[in-house]
């Protein structure tokens, strides 16, 4: 379906991010990423080029690809993320993470079934 085309954290509010090739990701989020309203905001490239949102990870795929996965459950690398709903105030979704592990840059999105 999709890869990951880069993955940020944020460590500081007001601070610039920081570009990844990989990242261990807990139920909390990704290492190193400051908490905030969802463990996990992931983003489509066209909106990370049009509006720089502060997301953790971009994915090679439309808006309306991204918006029809509220609902489903993502495979990435060995991580498990179930799309919860639309980020607020900016594009893109927030994700939790029911299954932790890596992701790396290039990994494939793998869509499941949707959640209950």
């Amino acid at each position: 379906m999709a890869d990951v085309s880069s993955i940020h954290i944020y460590p500081a509010k007001g601070e610039p991010g920081q570009e990844l090739d990989d990242v261990s990701v807990s139920a909390e989020g990704l290492d190193g990423d400051r908490r905030k309203g969802a463990p996990v905001h992931l983003v489509s490239v066209a909106a990370y080029v049009e509006e720089h949102p502060r997301a953790n990870l971009v994915l090679d795929l439309d808006g309306d690809e991204l918006t029809a996965l509220i609902g489903r459950r993502l495979r990435i690398g060995s991580v498990e993320l179930e799309v919860t709903g639309p980020a607020k105030n900016c594009p893109g979704v927030y994700a939790v993470v029911p299954v932790p592990g890596d992701i790396a840059v290039g990994d494939e999105v793998t869509v499941g079934v949707a959640g209950p």
